[in-house]
């Protein structure tokens, strides 16, 4: 009985083709991923956010860094009038700036924050890289899903018409009563339509999936049914928490924010502060009068130290150190809570795992459960001491147990990639690791 037993669920885990599905090859994750990653307009919004951020920050160190200014001019003037002579002159006239900071604390500041806002968006790039991962696997793994689920209700209506014409025979040559037959018909109807809004789920699944890769696919490869559901014994829960603390992308979001916050705020406090700035200039001017004798040039050159004082600025310098004292405020705030949601996250989905472990291990003992019931069942209603609802209920009992144990595995899958993106440690690898227990026709 326990072979048999294996060979239905290996069976059942492996015959992933539906009647209604035609495809010339099928799909692993890897390469849906692959395609996903040229198609998600969130990977892309990011990628740019990220690349603006590294502009803005070169930005805002050019404030630090000299500027120089050059201007030209040249004019001609034709004059004629009755009570002077006429006059004709040129004019040419060069001029060359040059200003360096020496001293400019509310810009050294601003770079710095600007350096924090770069480091955030690119964190923020790798989480939506991150989120690319889990919601390609998770609508992979829910279309995975609702084919096992449909191709349980397909054997599941096979297996209760079977009995729905048996019970019609017997009730032809008077062995069962009508009821039996009302019985089977109501429990074949119902396994129609379960099938039916399985058939509807699975499309929805394949649409979902097709949203996030941009290309309509409705043949995967399957889970292989030996595909291990344990977790690694040497990582405990002390050490996936604190692989949270130190990486998750929720946490270090946050921690740049407020990095951020705490430079801008020295930013307008510093805004009360002095400016120094060493400046050049240069200027070359050359007259030339037609009319008259000779060229008039001049040349200058200056060279100074310009201190610019702040005094008043109708109380927005005030203003604005308040109003980044309560942004500060803010982000650590945010910061506190990303910790606990990630300690909350990672603990959840340890349990999770654990937990998913166990009800495997139990839905494939219940599943030898099911079918030895479902077997003594059958041989009852043969001899009269079972009734045909005892027998539909022993089927649907049996399929039911099929259908939770394919999902648990699928729960199991998931649950492992979620608890590695709480952690911080999610990446392609994991993807890579993953497809490599895919194969066509599972």
């Amino acid at each position: 009985m326990k072979h048999t037993s294996k060979l239905l669920i290996s069976t059942f885990l492996s015959c992933m083709t539906l009647p209604f599905i035609a495809s010339a090859q099928s799909t692993d994750l890897l390469s849906l991923y692959k395609k996903a990653e040229n198609y998600d307009a969130e990977i892309f919004a990011a990628q740019s956010a990220y690349l603006a951020e590294q502009e803005g920050q070169k930005i805002e160190f050019a404030g630090l860094l000299p500027t120089v200014n050059a201007r030209a001019s040249l004019s001609h003037t034709n004059s004629n009038g009755l009570s002077s002579s006429d006059n004709s002159y040129k004019q040419k006239n060069y001029y060359l700036s040059l200003s360096q900071p020496l001293l400019n604390l509310p810009t050294w500041h601003s770079v710095s924050a600007s350096e924090q806002r770069t480091l955030l968006a690119q964190v923020d790039y790798l989480t939506a890289q991150q989120n690319l991962i889990l919601n390609v696997a998770t609508a992979y793994f829910k279309v995975l899903r609702e084919q096992e689920n449909l191709r349980s209700d397909h054997s599941q209506e096979a297996a209760v018409k079977r009995q729905y014409e048996q019970a019609k025979e017997q009730f032809d040559v008077g062995l069962i009563a009508i009821t039996d037959v009302h019985e089977a018909k109501a429990s074949y109807d119902a396994s129609q339509t379960a099938r039916i809004r399985s058939e509807g789920n699975l499309t929805i699944a394949l649409e979902n999936l097709s949203r996030i890769t941009g290309e309509y696919t409705n043949e995967l490869h399957g889970l292989n049914p030996d595909f291990p559901i344990a977790m690694d014994t040497s990582i405990s829960a002390e050490k996936w928490l604190e692989s949270a603390q130190n990486h998750n992308l929720g946490i270090k979001i946050a921690h740049y924010a407020y990095k951020a916050s705490e430079a801008l705020l020295k930013s307008k406090k510093a805004a009360h502060l002095p400016t120094v700035s060493l400046d050049a200039n240069y200027s070359n001017s050359a007259f030339t009068n037609y009319y008259a004798a000779g060229n008039d040039d001049s040349e200058s050159s200056e060279l100074a130290i310009t201190l610019n004082m702040p005094l008043y600025s109708g109380g927005a310098t005030q203003a604005g150190v308040r109003q980044a004292r309560h942004q500060v405020a803010e982000a650590k705030h945010n910061l506190t809570l990303a910790q606990r949601q990630a300690k909350i996250e990672t603990r959840t989905e340890f349990i999770s795992l654990k937990t998913n472990i166990q009800t495997v291990e139990s839905l494939q003992q219940n599943i030898v459960s099911r079918e030895s019931a479902l077997e003594a069942t059958r041989e009852g209603y043969k001899v009269g001491t079972r009734n045909i609802v005892e027998v539909l209920d022993a089927e649907r009992n049996y399929f039911t147990a099929l259908r939770d144990y394919a999902n648990a595995r699928f729960d199991f899958v998931e649950s492992s990639l979620r608890i590695k993106r709480a952690a911080g440690t999610l990446s392609v690898k994991d993807i890579e690791a993953l497809n490599a227990w895919l194969s066509p026709g599972q």
